[in-house]
């Protein structure tokens, strides 16, 4: 595909501010429900606040023990957080000083944290019987309480539908400015678009092709001739012996590798088909194509919420003068960013340590993240090497179950290389065998499974075998 590389990357940046102008929209829309439903909260609140505090014999025994026991339990959980987050700290200065000390700090700190599991607990049983046994004379229902109570909802009903029509205006202004941002966005790209004479197809359903890949170091052929296609939604499973050019395969589809020859044909985020390796390694992350690697690549000098905003860092097209200055358009940018950040560690389940050091956290957390960071980018293609390394049991468990979710929530297609093989005939749909670079059998796991090749690759011959 015949293009200057100054017209591409322009182009690339107005697809990514195209993107970014679309989930600042959503972002904004979410602003004005989430106020209407703030302050209907607290107009609600106040209201009843005054009614108990005029008739405190009023308080139900069961809204006196929910406001305590969560009143209680917050204050806990600030506690236990506040404790486990200092240890975090003092583990990451250790590490930094020592690295070789990690693996101990790491188990300390899983350690602490079954503790407090524990001792949350056992204070929460506590706290309920304590509770109910304060509370357990406390007053009954009153008609005259049923009426206020009424009352209230009434207002807060007609309270609320002023705030929606409010809120509303505000959305449908909201709407007109932002669609006249993103149509002319849109327009503009239409005209940056290139049309090649020789444009690039794929089957229908296939997101990536590799065909004919070959890859030589010298007179080492790492991958020789290797072919296979990902189908769109899958979870594709790559896998060999120790040395059978796996993570070679990966760093050529990434571009950390220039391909010796072969095709590497790719449909990126904006449905166009292109070819790979005429892709700078700095660029693919834009076309949709993100990776983990076989060893945890987080930093672990900042925080776990900073990872994933470093992680973000292509989707900025701020430039340095809007940077330095503090533009308004960079503040959009940085909301855009932080907001995707928050919404990822919520579904990765990784809230709760998002302003912990990344250093000194247990292993499995430390997975987490480098996934996550993944999804900070729109991901089309995930390639995850090893992704089961060092994990135990459950842990492994656990990551099955989060590989899926990203499949099936997020629309994302999965290429994964995995040693540990129950992982691997459990998750995937089609399995790609290779040995010293060349294909051995793809199909699905049941196939791959009663391959002879595949398992003589994993097994080896036996004493019969080279008899003959």
């Amino acid at each position: 595909m015949a293009r200057s590389d100054r017209a591409y990357r322009k182009l690339v940046r107005k697809k990514t501010i195209l993107s970014a102008e679309r989930e600042y929209k959503d972002i904004l829309l979410r602003d004005c429900e989430n106020e209407v439903q703030r302050k209907t909260d607290d107009y609600r609140a106040r209201l009843m606040r005054e009614l108990y505090t005029a008739h405190p014999e009023w308080i139900p025994v069961e809204e006196a023990e929910k406001a305590v026991y969560e009143n209680r339990m917050m204050q806990f959980d600030s506690d236990m957080a506040f404790t486990m987050k200092q240890a975090s700290n003092r583990a990451a200065k250790v590490i930094s000083k020592t690295p070789t000390s990690a693996p101990q700090e790491e188990q300390k700190l899983q350690q602490l944290q079954e503790e407090q599991t524990a001792l949350r607990e056992s204070y929460s049983r506590w706290l309920t019987e304590e509770i109910h046994r304060q509370l357990s004379d406390v007053s009954v229902t009153s008609p005259e309480r049923d009426k206020a109570l009424a009352d209230i909802e009434t207002a807060v009903k007609a309270f609320r539908a002023e705030q929606e029509k409010m809120a509303g205006a505000q959305m449908e202004k909201i709407r007109r400015a932002e669609d006249a941002k993103i149509q002319k966005l849109t327009v503009s790209l239409e005209r940056a678009q290139t049309s090649p004479t020789g444009k690039l197809t794929l089957p229908e359903g296939v997101v990536l092709r590799v065909q004919d890949l070959c890859m030589y170091f010298g007179g080492v052929h790492a991958v020789d001739g290797l072919s296979f296609d990902v189908k769109k939604g899958e979870i594709f499973g790559l896998i060999g012996p120790n040395g059978a050019g796996k993570t070679t395969v990966f760093n050529c589809i990434t571009q950390f590798y220039k391909p010796t020859s072969g095709t590497l044909l790719f449909e990126n985020k904006a449905g166009e088909v292109i070819s790979l390796p005429e892709e700078k390694v700095h660029d693919v992350v834009l076309q949709g194509i993100v990776r983990t690697f076989q060893n945890v690549e987080v930093i672990r000098e900042v925080s776990v919420l900073d990872n994933l905003l470093i992680a973000g860092h292509r989707q900025f097209t701020a430039g340095i003068g809007t940077q330095a200055l503090h533009l308004p358009a960079l503040k959009k940018q940085e909301r855009i960013i932080r907001e995707k950040a928050l919404r990822v560690l919520d579904f990765m389940g990784l809230t709760e340590c998002k302003d912990w050091y990344a250093a000194g956290l247990p292993y499995g957390i430390l997975k987490k993240i480098e996934i996550a960071r993944t999804l900070m980018c729109d991901p089309q293609l995930i390639i995850l090497d090893e992704p089961a390394a060092g994990l135990n049991d459950t842990e492994t468990l656990e990551l099955a179950d989060l590989i899926r979710r990203i499949r099936d929530t997020i629309g994302c297609t999965i290429l994964l290389v995995e040693h540990d093989m129950g992982l691997v005939m459990n998750i995937c749909q089609t399995i790609c065998a290779i040995s010293f670079g060349k294909l051995l059998a793809i199909g699905t796991p049941e196939e791959i499974q009663k391959d002879p090749q595949v398992q003589k690759a994993y097994l080896g011959e036996s004493d019969e075998e080279v008899e003959k």
